[in-house]
């Protein structure tokens, strides 16, 4: 039985019909990230989000570079341009080293395998020449980023655990499961943790402990946890007893509260489950039997990402574009935005262009990987989302705006991000997340409509 959606105004879109924008899409992002090469002062520290249409910094985390960098090599990816190849691999080379070795942040799979494992995956599909220390260059580098990202653990009382996030061992982020990426290709190399005593350490003993935890703790089911468990509702975070291992309660960072779903958080989920199923897909059953056995472990993941992807359908708008949080408090002043199209410019909440990137590419893989009538809601919602994003009134076709996507925001309970005088909401603003992912997209939007290799981030077993 296929799932309602709200969102889908056109159930027959294929990747092909696509293009035309796609096209569009990446001469406008030639452009932004020429703006950005000309004109940012890297020694600021790492572009975060626009702030009156200038990429500009925000210290929390140094966790966007890694994006900037990123898109210049998914730019080549997408048009060939050769001279976005070579920066991306010069400023990898010269500005990433200090994100491999980064114990303090749990942000390796965004920071690392954007950059170096990218490139890696570039050598591998043959779009850059063969070169064996080149080569061994990424793979030492993601073998270190993947170890140093497992061992920021904590335990918990069930005898598994999790990654914790930079707020601390107490702290489960549902933002970290894209992480999970940088286990998994460090796994693939052939890489452990070595812990003291020369005790190896596996990342996807790791890896499976930390989605089952986030699926465990971070996701709700509609199964009476709480007063607020609605099927697919996430919390930002997740707060244990270090003493004990034990759960204590949802929290939330950046969201309204702990028992509203704030939507980038959301979207974290949607993307990092579906592409860990496809991951986990090309393993042997030998593989997974020590943690629990590929029914266990592939069951816990797709009913994960079946509560997540519905649950972003069934609460955004017809055009897929959330607002930034499920509970957002002047939100009942919109009406029923779930029949509506997107509008950045209302006055009552922002929404968040930045989610739809994220989200459109796991709606999609979900899809693909359940195939048949039962993805095919899926398909056409990703597909209807990064349509949206392709256009105006989110794409930025300002070439002074240095954003590529407009309308995202990062952190509006602490007040960081613009509101424009004359509006009540931010808008009109981009993040370096939310434009790298809308690359990410497009480009596997692209290969798919263009019948090229698949895009994943995980390695082709010829390849470990």
């Amino acid at each position: 039985m296929t799932h309602k959606s709200y969102m889908i105004y056109d159930l027959s879109m294929t990747p092909k019909d696509l293009l035309p924008n796609l096209e569009r899409f990446w001469q406008v992002s030639a452009e932004k990230i020429e703006n950005l090469q000309k004109n940012y002062d890297p020694s600021n520290g790492s572009p975060v989000y626009t702030w009156d249409g200038k990429y500009t910094t925000r210290g929390w985390t140094e966790w966007t570079q890694g994006f900037q960098y990123g898109s210049e090599i998914l730019q080549f990816d997408a048009t060939g341009d050769t001279s976005f190849l070579e920066s991306g691999r010069k400023n990898t080379v010269d500005h990433m080293a200090p994100h491999l070795s980064h114990f303090g942040v749990h942000d390796h799979g965004f920071n690392n395998i954007s950059t170096y494992g990218n490139l890696l995956r570039l050598m591998n599909e043959g779009k850059i020449p063969e070169n064996e220390w080149e080569r061994n260059f990424y793979e030492v580098a993601l073998k270190v980023s993947g170890a140093a990202q497992a061992r920021r653990w904590t335990n918990i009382a069930n005898g598994e655990g999790y990654i914790y996030s930079f707020n601390g061992p107490q702290s489960l982020f549902a933002d970290t499961i894209r992480s999970l990426r940088s286990l998994a290709v460090g796994y693939q190399l052939g890489h452990p943790l070595m812990e003291e005593h020369d005790t190896a350490i596996s990342l996807l003993d790791r890896l499976v402990q930390h989605a089952r935890t986030t699926a465990a703790y971070s996701i709700f089911y509609g199964e009476g946890r709480d007063a607020f468990d609605i099927r697919g509702r996430t919390a930002h975070e997740s707060l244990f007893n270090v003493n004990d291992g034990n759960f204590r309660a949802p929290n939330s960072q950046q969201g309204f509260s702990p028992f509203t779903t704030w939507t980038r958080g959301l979207a974290w989920c949607v993307a990092g489950y579906p592409e860990q199923l496809e991951f986990l897909a090309t393993l042997e059953d030998s593989e997974l039997e020590p943690y629990g056995g590929r029914e266990d472990i592939e069951g816990f993941c797709k009913k994960a990402a079946s509560a997540v992807c519905d649950f972003y359908i069934d609460h955004t708008t017809k055009d897929g574009i959330p607002f930034w949080d499920t509970g957002a408090p002047n939100l009942h002043k919109v009406g029923d935005y779930t029949q509506q199209t997107s509008d950045p410019y209302n006055p009552h909440e922002a929404v968040d262009s930045s989610s739809a990137a994220i989200a459109s590419q796991g709606l999609i893989r979900y899809g693909r990987y359940l195939g048949g009538d039962a993805g095919e809601t899926y398909i056409q919602a990703g597909l209807t989302a990064l349509n949206t994003i392709l256009e105006e009134p989110y794409l930025s076709t300002d070439p002074e705006h240095q954003g590529l996507i407009l309308h995202s925001n990062y952190h509006l309970p602490n007040g960081w991000d613009q509101i424009h005088e004359g509006q009540s909401v931010v808008n009109g603003e981009s993040c370096m997340w939310g434009d790298y992912h809308a690359r990410e997209a497009a480009l596997y939007v692209q290969r798919l409509a263009n019948d090229e290799p698949y895009y994943k981030f995980y390695l082709d077993k010829e390849n470990t």
